[in-house]
């Protein structure tokens, strides 16, 4: 999160395949104007819920039940300004939402949580942390 701490103030956030929410809830304590959540699975929208509630999120945040990679491809270039992905590793779903942000660059940052031996698509910026990378993508200015 330090990474990409500097663009959360005021900040739109998306927290694509959710799960328990951290990623979005950690970018909203550190000032994002509203966050995002997309998840599929019962169980983690239930965490996810409690978490909101628990922290009193619920005003600046909006859950969305759906397929993470259905959702990505509705969304228009420039829909949010920070994008975090945490996909199952090792099903080809990181670089599904790689190669539509490369097509459609829906965040100005986009953060992408992967198996370290996962090769994704175009020019991000990875970081690996044992078996787990964390790859970046930067939007081109207009």
């Amino acid at each position: 999160m330090s990474i990409v701490g500097t663009a959360l103030p005021g900040a739109r956030v998306l927290d694509l395949f959710a799960g328990s929410g951290a990623l979005g809830l950690e970018a909203l304590s550190r000032g994002a104007e509203r966050a995002e959540f997309v998840e599929n699975a019962p169980r983690s929208l239930a965490a996810l819920r409690a978490n909101l509630d628990a922290l009193g999120a619920g005003a600046s945040a909006v859950v969305h039940r759906a397929d993470g990679v259905r959702f990505a491809s509705t969304l228009e270039a420039g829909a949010y300004d920070v994008a975090f992905v945490d996909p199952p590793y090792k099903t080809g779903l990181a670089q599904q939402i790689v190669e539509r942000w490369l097509e459609v660059p829906f965040s100005t940052l986009l953060g992408v949580e992967h198996f370290a031996y996962d090769q994704l698509p175009g020019d991000g910026d990875s970081r690996r942390y044992g078996t787990t990378a964390i790859t970046f993508y930067r939007a081109e200015s207009a």
